[in-house]
């Protein structure tokens, strides 16, 4: 039973019980012993085999990220940030998804590794992988040393283009099938595995690709077993107008009639509502189907703010009674960042400063997230919880003058100011670097990988063009 204490630590987030919510402390001391919490105030008074100096840091828990695909987006760097279809509602997501893969099981490796290490240094200490299932996968993510929730997708179909504004559907529902039942296999494999950090999540991939029977069977058994379900709703407008065609109904009123939504239902995204900008369905009952039922939606910003897209607004959701949690869908995998920009953006769709607070949005990053995930041991500093955590330096030139260290840290800091971050109790990243994964190894695998993705785009997209004319360089190449 090894101890830890960071002592006398000038700022920590620590959590009220009495007000179910953070609070600031100041000059006390934090304790773990092995992988649990066991002391945050005033002087710890026993001994501990290993003692830290927190004279200059803020003690904060580790974030918590509900929603990323980190075995492909790093792929992406360089492709992504500008690609899009006006003819689509600006997105690009499934002409990428058909031209521009993963080529093989290397490049999946190499990504996810990269994306693991971006999350690390940000921060992260627990991620839902929603990710193809791929050899290997389980024994990386137990060696980064997070605290996995692995998502293996399925889907009874997949989207195809034949020009530029319709999406089609190849249903194979055979396939989604033995799919849903290698995942459940996997989600074993993973709550089995020995390092006791993972975890599953059930994750069929997105409502309109999924048949009724896959998405009441998979839900059925993630309650059966306790698990967190996961579902990608609402993210494009095609989709709502595609599920609209089929029954009359939005993909909210869908999944609300297959009773599929309430408490450990994680919807990704859920931007699109009968109330949006975008939509403008009749109905205005998206946001109420949602608070009322206990559901959590994971809001990644980034990806949608890219496409023009924005999701209004956070303060909104929360105020309707929505768990809400936040990812990194793509690229860059930095949940700091994420905050920060759902932030803004909420006060930009809300035309009001007032509509979402720094706090909210940090409690999404950590224990709305833990909440969604159906774990109150996590994203929370408090004796009995687990010891996850994260050391940020007072002293980083961005973080001066601290007079408000989660502000200097969000909207200044970011990454940078993240020195020391423990999982289980055990310390994966060092003075700012991961010791558990091999960061500059990855991203050099990830070029290469990169372009035996680029190459195969001609034999994949439906116009047969290359990944220089899918996604053109920013500048000419002179």
């Amino acid at each position: 039973m090894a101890t830890t204490l960071i002592k006398n630590a000038a700022w920590v987030v620590a959590w009220d019980e009495t007000l179910s919510r953070h609070t600031y402390r100041r000059d006390i001391d934090v304790a773990f012993t092995d992988d649990r919490i066991v002391h945050i105030g005033p002087v710890f008074s026993r001994t501990a085999d290993r003692v830290i100096d927190g004279s200059q840091r803020l003690v904060m828990p580790g974030l918590i990220d509900i929603h990323s695909h980190p075995e492909h987006e790093p792929l992406y760097r360089g492709i992504r940030e500008e690609h899009g279809l006006p003819s689509m509602h600006m997105t690009g997501l499934y002409e990428r998804s058909q031209a521009l893969s993963a080529p093989d099981d290397e490049a999946r490796a190499a990504s996810a590794e990269s994306a693991y290490c971006e999350l690390l240094l940000s921060g992260v200490t627990t991620l839902v992988d929603i990710s193809p299932a791929w050899p290997g996968w389980l024994d990386l993510f137990a060696r980064s040393g997070m605290r996995g929730f692995l998502a293996p997708g399925f889907a009874s179909a997949r989207w195809y283009l034949e020009d530029d504004h319709e999406l089609r559907y190849a249903w194979d529902e055979a396939r989604g099938e033995a799919r849903y039942a290698a995942a459940m296999t996997l989600i074993d494999e993973a709550l089995a595995h020995p390092c006791g950090r993972l975890s599953g999540v059930v994750s069929p991939m997105q409502i309109d690709n999924c048949t009724e029977a896959l998405l009441r069977d998979s839900h059925a058994a993630a309650r059966a077993r306790g698990l967190p379900f996961t579902l990608h709703v609402s993210q494009g407008v095609s989709e709502v107008r595609e599920m609209i065609r089929r029954h009359g109904m939005t993909p909210i009123q869908w999944a609300h009639s297959l009773a599929i939504l309430g408490p450990g239902t994680i919807l990704g995204h859920a931007i699109f509502l009968d109330t949006h900008s975008w939509v403008r369905w009749h109905t205005k009952t998206d946001l109420k189907l949602l608070g009322d039922s206990g559901t959590a939606v994971a809001h990644c910003p980034t990806p949608f703010a890219r496409y023009g897209h924005v999701l209004e607004n956070f303060g909104e959701y929360l105020r309707a009674g929505v768990t809400m949690g936040l990812g990194t869908d793509c690229t860059p995998h930095n949940l700091i960042e994420e905050i920060r920009k759902a932030a803004i953006l909420a006060r930009i769709a809300g035309r009001d400063i007032t509509t979402v607070t720094t706090a909210d949005l940090f409690h999404a990053a950590t224990a709305g997230g833990a909440s969604a995930l159906m774990r109150d041991d996590l994203g929370r500093l408090a004796p009995g919880r687990k010891a996850d955590l994260v050391l940020v330096d007072l002293e980083c030139p961005q973080m001066q003058p601290v007079r408000d260290p989660l502000r200097s840290l969000i909207y200044h800091a970011a990454d940078r100011a993240v020195r020391d971050v423990f999982v289980d109790g055990r310390q994966v990243v060092v003075d700012g670097k991961v010791i558990t994964l091999d960061q500059a190894g990855a991203c050099a695998r990830l070029r290469a990988a990169q372009q035996r993705m680029e190459a195969l785009a001609p034999s994949r997209d439906y116009r047969k063009r290359g990944a220089d004319e899918i996604a053109p360089l920013s500048l000419p190449l002179h």
